[in-house]
């Protein structure tokens, strides 16, 4: 016979289980809508994306090892997307682009980050090395020409996962 603690475990990995299929289910109807969006409003909230190379490298090799694993593409998306709207909370006084279209940005980014949330699990950490390149690239001198370069490592990085969740469908 089954015990309470027994029936509550299996109710527990249910509901667990049911949470990681709607995420999913998100991912699949409505983060392509959103990283549409914001990828929009990232060029139209400027002038023309800057040419000139950030001082700190891209994680290239940290692209390459994330496969056709679904987790782990979806934790990656998770932190980055976390680790983007870290930068964009610091000073923003040099900046020079259209507030109203920023604002937007800002604020369906963290729509993305807050349904992407309930995808990964608390005790999921960080790639130590994407938390070493976003520390880099937020040493910055809050000038226009900084938050110039950081607009485009972010479009980088948001059209990267993009790419990912292509690939997982």
């Amino acid at each position: 016979m089954y015990t309470i603690g027994s029936w509550t475990c299996i109710f527990l990995i249910i509901c667990s289980m049911q949470s990681v299929c709607n995420c999913c289910d998100w991912i699949r109807h409505h983060y392509g809508h959103l990283s549409a969006e914001y990828l929009s409003l990232l060029d139209q909230m400027g002038g023309d994306i800057t040419e000139q190379e950030a001082p700190v490298f891209f994680p290239e090799l940290l692209y390459r090892r994330i496969d056709d694993a679904k987790v782990k593409t979806i934790i990656l998306t998770f932190h980055t997307i976390y680790q983007i709207t870290k930068l964009f909370d610091g000073n923003m006084k040099a900046v020079i682009w259209d507030k109203k279209k920023l604002d937007d940005f800002l604020n369906i980014l963290e729509r993305q980050f807050e349904n992407l949330k309930s995808c990964v699990s608390p005790a999921e950490k960080p790639e130590r090395r994407l938390k070493r390149y976003f520390k880099k690239l937020n040493r910055k001198n809050y000038s226009a020409q900084a938050w110039e370069l950081i607009r485009k490592e972010t479009k980088h990085h948001l059209q990267r996962l993009d790419i990912f969740k292509a690939k997982m469908h």
